[in-house]
């Protein structure tokens, strides 16, 4: 087995919690979008992030969300990371990462190699980046539309943070696009779900395992 670490987003009940920590991902995406049919109350969330285990890293989503969006967020639900999914600015990047004193991951789109130069602009102040497929311009959602991009675009590059590979993961291919990119963290959400939004126990264990083989 290989140290690659692995984010399931989108959970939605405590079975996909449990599910997640038994698989041995490492991190449990939790999703405050309206338009996602991944989205969550707050109440829901607070009860899924207390019924993670210790170890497994709970991560909030949101998408261009304020202050008073992310101050309930936070305050409702135990977290230890945000994850910012929107257009959100370098800047806001870096007021988010003061203001709440958690690690923030930035998601970046990427299309073509002309989308590279925001990856390099956003490692300056975020603690992880996301970088994902960029969506079509008709979808309504940031994230988790099950498109991947070209990952040569991306292969064998480093930049100052962390990174995760995510868009149009699935079990079937992880692997290589780990062996493309270098990648050393995955993201996956449509690519472990048997119908939008309800994830399928088996789907995350051999994705997992396909990750980390």
């Amino acid at each position: 087995m290989t140290d690659i670490r692995v984010k399931i987003c989108g959970l939605r009940t405590e079975a996909d919690v449990l599910a997640v920590a038994s698989s041995g991902a490492a991190y449990a995406g939790f999703v405050f979008f309206a338009k996602s049919p991944r989205n969550l109350t707050l109440d829901q969330a607070r009860l899924l992030a207390l019924a993670a285990p210790v170890g497994l890293a709970k991560v909030a989503l949101v998408v261009d969300a304020d202050d008073q969006t992310l101050d309930a967020i936070v305050e409702a639900v135990p977290l230890d990371m945000l994850q910012l999914h929107g257009h959100e600015t370098p800047d806001r990047v870096a007021q988010v990462r003061e203001r709440y004193g958690l690690p923030v991951m930035k998601a970046v789109g990427v299309a073509d190699e002309g989308d590279l130069a925001a990856i390099f602009d956003y490692s300056t102040v975020a603690d992880q980046l996301l970088i994902d497929a960029k969506p079509p311009k008709s979808s309504v959602l940031p994230g988790g539309n099950g498109l991947s991009f070209d990952w040569r675009l991306v292969a064998q590059r480093r930049w100052l943070r962390p990174w995760m590979l995510a868009g149009g993961l699935t079990a079937e291919s992880v692997a290589e696009a780990i062996r493309l990119t270098n990648a050393r963290q995955v993201d996956v959400s449509s690519g472990v779900e048997s119908a939008p939004g309800v994830k399928d126990a088996a789907l995350i264990s051999a994705f997992v395992a396909a990750a980390r083989a």
